[in-house]
């Protein structure tokens, strides 16, 4: 296991640009820093940005860096964002939390309030299972079914997730997912789908008390536009919801210019 203390190493960090604000951009599931290209030339104009790569990525170089224990819980990466921001010795931060890592940002920010001035949560989800007066978007059968996907034919699984989450009218993004997804191992993508697609953060969000703002696109397979609504009504800081007119779970790389405008407008 890494030492806390050395993980802007272990997990990639990187800081690009200079200016007076600093923006964090962490990565959902499946995906790695790259994710973000599109929208670094603009962002790192006018920001300090820092990118990293969470332990589960393809693109980290150390096996032993993801502990399915620790990571059972969204906790171990609240904790490893903590550490890393505080290693980096940066505080009050633009935290730009994509997918599972907008609620990892709910969560550290929970934890150490002054380490964050502000949340941009892009397609974020506090619970994806349908229940009875909330919706997630899934049945715990069709959960079940990612996972024996998953575990039966891995490669095959992360191509037809990746079609299926990125807006299909843009193919070169789908093939990037796509292959972001296979350099992750298969037994760490099954173990962090259970720890993500069985999760339920819903009492949290009364605790998130630093300005929020969710961007989610038009049309999200993996998030239905009930959850922002739910989220925002839920958040006890200022939180407002910003749709992007397009399609799927990966506005910042099929959307990118509305996605850096929305962000510019966001940030004043």
């Amino acid at each position: 296991m890494v030492m806390r203390k050395d993980l802007a190493t272990a997990m990639n960090a990187r800081i690009l640009g200079s200016g007076k604000e600093t923006i964090v951009l962490a990565h959902g599931y499946g995906g790695d820093q790259s994710v973000w290209d599109e929208i670094l030339p603009n962002l790192t104009a006018r920001y300090t940005v820092v990118l990293f790569d969470w332990c589960f990525s393809g693109a980290v170089k150390d096996p032993t860096l993801y502990d399915p224990v620790r990571y059972s819980s969204y906790d171990g990466f609240a904790e490893d964002l903590i550490c890393l921001v505080e290693e980096m010795k940066f505080s009050a931060c633009v935290f730009v939390g994509h997918s599972m890592s907008g609620m990892i940002g709910c969560i550290a920010s929970i934890k150490k309030p002054q380490l964050f001035s502000r949340l941009v949560l892009v397609g974020p989800s506090p619970r994806f299972i349908n229940m009875e007066e909330y919706e997630g978007g899934f049945d715990m059968s069709q959960i079940e079914q990612l996972f024996s996907s998953i575990e039966s034919n891995f490669e095959e699984w992360a191509s037809s997730f990746a079609s299926l989450v990125v807006d299909a009218s843009d193919p070169l993004s789908i093939v990037k997912f796509g292959n972001c997804l296979k350099r992750m191992r298969p037994e760490v993508a099954l173990s962090l789908a259970k720890t993500v697609f069985l999760s339920d953060y819903r009492d949290i969000l009364e605790k998130v008390v630093i300005p929020c703002d969710i961007i989610q696109t038009r049309n999200d397979i993996v998030v239905p536009n009930s959850v922002p609504k739910y989220m925002q009504s839920k958040i006890k800081g200022k939180c407002e919801v910003n749709i992007i007119d397009t399609e799927g779970h990966f506005p910042q790389l099929t959307a990118h210019a509305q996605f850096v405008e929305v962000l510019a407008r966001i940030l004043g």
